[in-house]
């Protein structure tokens, strides 16, 4: 068993037939499926138990989120590589075949492989969007001189459902975040330790469909969206971070903090915004993306243009 798909479930009826046949169907047959079934309400666990495949397992818990489901995979996968894929979305056919033979190509101390998608709302690939933020073809250590912007956008673009890691990887450093029944960003607090001491490789090839109808990014549009784990618990990624990369790690952290501070001030959470980037304050921020725009957004003036902005649909953008 080379390959180990773990597919996190909770009331995705719906959707979970589609991603269920896309791993199906691919043309690399050597692997297992594991449907970690979050505590469902609807027919979905039903629907992954109607498949007449051998390859094909359903494991059931109490709704614990996201991360709990995909590390309940985890302890139950048997593969060296680990592959995931969202019940609301599908890969195509290729997508194990090419991924398996990328890590094969760029050996052992590549732990990880992501590619690109199509997004299905337009049909369009994201290769432009991740070329436009640096990225490239090929594997990438970080360095002291990396660019905390490129970081940003790597990690961004490390997304579960587009991501093979090695499973030893994987669990060297910890699985996903699960505490508080996290529903945001609980697969970069593992990626960013990953980026931090591993080697990884991106392919900007479109492997895979990403569909946002009914993903948690769509949701969170309607209103602020969580803080990130890695905001919330900096300790827990400075613990495991290289001394030489402290210092970049440090103006992620702010970079991060304040685009999240324009997101809560734009919906009223103001002071929840200054504090924030107070506390990952650091020298030269005024350099960081989106410094000026938090500027504003962590002050009372900030929720004021966000409820003008939605209220004016020739305003938005």
């Amino acid at each position: 068993m080379r390959v180990s798909v773990i597919i996190p479930l909770f009331n995705k009826a719906p959707y979970v037939e589609r991603a269920l046949t896309s791993v199906i169907a691919q043309t690399y047959a050597d692997f297992e499926l594991i449907v970690v079934d979050d505590g469902s309400t609807d027919e979905s666990a039903q629907i992954v138990e109607s498949y007449d495949d051998p390859r094909v397992r359903l494991v059931r818990q109490k709704n614990a989120g996201p991360g709990a489901a995909r590390n309940r995979g985890l302890d139950e996968a048997r593969g060296e590589l680990m592959a995931f894929l969202d019940a609301d979305d599908e890969w195509l056919p290729d997508y194990l075949a090419e991924s398996v033979r990328l890590l094969d190509a760029y050996g052992a101390r590549v732990a990880t492989i992501t590619s690109a998608y199509f997004d299905c709302r337009t049909g369009v690939s994201s290769d432009p969007i991740w070329r436009a933020r640096g990225l490239s073809d090929g594997a990438r250590r970080l360095t002291p001189d990396t660019s905390p912007a490129f970081v940003v956008g790597l990690l961004a673009y490390m997304s579960p459902c587009t991501t093979v890691a090695r499973a030893a990887t994987v669990r060297k450093w910890g699985g996903f975040y699960e505490q508080d029944h996290c529903l945001y960003g609980e697969d970069a607090h593992l990626w960013l330790k990953v980026l931090l001491n591993e080697k990884v490789a991106v392919n900007l090839k479109p492997l895979a469909r990403i569909h946002f109808e009914a993903s948690g990014a769509a949701q969170t549009r309607r209103s602020a969206r969580p803080i990130e784990p890695f905001l919330i618990h900096p300790e827990e990624i400075e613990i495991v971070c290289p001394s030489q990369l402290r210092g970049l790690l440090l103006l992620v952290f702010a970079a991060r903090a304040l685009k999240t501070a324009c997101v809560l001030g734009y919906w009223g959470r103001w002071r929840e915004a200054r504090d924030l980037v107070r506390r990952f304050r650091v020298p030269g921020a005024w350099r960081l993306p989106y410094y000026i725009p938090s500027l504003v957004c962590r002050t009372a003036v900030g929720p004021a243009i966000g409820k003008l902005h939605r209220m004016v649909p020739s305003f938005r953008v």
